[in-house]
């Protein structure tokens, strides 16, 4: 029978160092350096992910972390001026408005949800959830 002890979830970079800097100074995350990474201790949890260095790295296509968010125009403006800017995809199934932000609260879609990129081109994304 199949009965592992625990979990974890875990993605690529194409460098560390960036990313150490990226997620514990620019987003706040708890992050502590292992011997083969970067552990990432997710807010509001006792999850951890797993960050690995890559020499081909390539960037996910998908969203890889959501942070929740009470404001998501307050995080927005806040994350704006610590350098991050908002992605805009054309495929979406409503308009992002001048900040990036789908408003599915608004559309009755789901929650309000922007999207950015860490050093390593992953996609992240903050959600509103009401």
């Amino acid at each position: 029978m199949f009965e592992p002890k625990e979990a974890f979830s875990g993605f690529s970079v194409d460098n560390l160092e960036k990313a150490e800097k990226f997620y514990a100074e620019t987003l706040g995350v708890k992050v502590d350096k292992e011997e083969m990474g970067l552990s990432l201790h997710l807010p509001g949890t006792d999850t951890v992910v797993f960050v690995y260095d890559k020499p081909n790295h390539e960037p996910a296509p998908f969203t890889i972390l959501n942070f929740v968010v009470e404001d998501i125009d307050t995080a927005i403006d806040e994350l704006t001026k610590r350098g991050i800017t908002f992605e805009r995809y054309d495929d979406m199934p409503a308009e992002q408005d001048e900040k990036g932000v789908l408003r599915g609260l608004s559309h009755n879609m789901g929650p309000d949800i922007a999207w950015f990129k860490d050093p390593a081109g992953n996609v992240l994304a903050l959600l509103q959830k009401s």
